[in-house]
């Protein structure tokens, strides 16, 4: 395993206040975290960010990719921005140098927001990435009736086929639900889950609304949001998710957890969210890190390069 030391200088800090302050990390007694869902194509820097992730002790991350826009280039970028990642640990000197950047996969799928958009070419484009030895998974699909930028028949069409797909791949299904949770279970129960496993994204509401999900044998991904100082029901459905299946996620550039909200967020911020997490389900952070890696990697690391 990697060293996952925790890395700061006093004219580096890992993390800062907007005062420039640092802010001391959780302590993971050097169990690794992973970043289950990030746009890393999103972030001006994608090569820093994960720099700033190998220092956090934040050893894999799944970065997500859309087909129906430009999905190639994250497969087509990741290679350099690793490169630029480690020549950035190097440069830093001291412990960093010897880390590495997260082992990074990719996450390959026409979001509910851009469901209008998936025609017979970009299926075609998304089947040829999901075949793609860096692919951990179809995703994210699913629902979004919150701002509904595609047609909500359009959007349970684009979520029925490529639902369909991961099934015929094999390969794991990420589902994105906002204010659609219902519709989304119906579709899940008629299509079925893939073998691979199904990660429920991003969950954001309380405990009864998950009670299906689990029972059709979800894995259950938190961001930033089960940080929020007013978040008690996300906290409270987060002990209701069995050790094996829940994931720790930032959703990066968005949904920045505490402390740092009003920040661009990015894959080292995920240490922040698993300590809350931890504490929520009264477990040590070292803990509650080696299962939720653990369940990360058992989803979405059985492929790659």
């Amino acid at each position: 395993m990697a060293d996952t030391a925790q890395t700061s200088s006093p004219t580096d800090p890992l993390f800062a206040d907007p005062k420039g302050r640092e802010v001391l990390p959780p302590d993971f007694g050097g169990v690794p975290v992973a970043d289950t869902h990030a746009h890393l194509d999103m972030l001006e820097d994608p090569a820093a960010a994960l720099a700033h992730a190998a220092r956090a002790g934040v050893t894999f991350v799944a970065t997500v990719a859309d087909p129906s826009e430009d999905a190639a280039r994250t497969y087509e970028s990741l290679p350099e921005w690793l490169s630029e990642a480690r020549g950035t640990l190097a440069s830093i000197g001291g412990s960093a140098s010897t880390l590495e950047p997260p082992e990074v996969r990719v996450i390959v799928g026409v979001h509910p927001h851009n469901a209008k958009n998936l025609t017979p070419q970009v299926e075609a484009e998304l089947i040829r990435l999901a075949s793609h030895a860096q692919t951990a998974a179809v995703g994210e699909i699913g629902l979004d009736y919150h701002y509904d930028y595609s047609p909500r028949e359009v959007q349970r069409s684009a979520f029925r086929r490529q639902l369909k797909l991961a099934v015929e791949m094999d390969l794991p299904a990420v589902v994105h639900l906002r204010e659609a949770h219902a519709d989304g279970e119906a579709i899940m129960r008629e299509v079925g889950l893939p073998r691979a496993g199904c990660i429920l994204h991003c969950y954001t509401m309380g405990p009864e609304q998950l009670e299906p999900f689990l029972a059709l044998g979800c894995y259950v991904s938190f961001a930033g949001p089960a940080s929020f100082k007013k978040a008690d029901e996300i906290r409270d459905a987060a002990r209701a998710v069995p050790a094996g299946r829940i994931l720790t996620e930032t959703d990066s550039p968005f949904m920045t957890p505490e402390p740092f909200r009003g920040r661009t967020n990015e894959p080292a911020f995920v240490v922040f969210t698993a300590a809350r997490l931890a504490t929520a389900r009264d477990e040590s952070p070292p803990a509650f890190a080696e299962h939720a890696y653990a369940a990360a990697l058992g989803i979405l690391g059985r492929r790659g390069l």
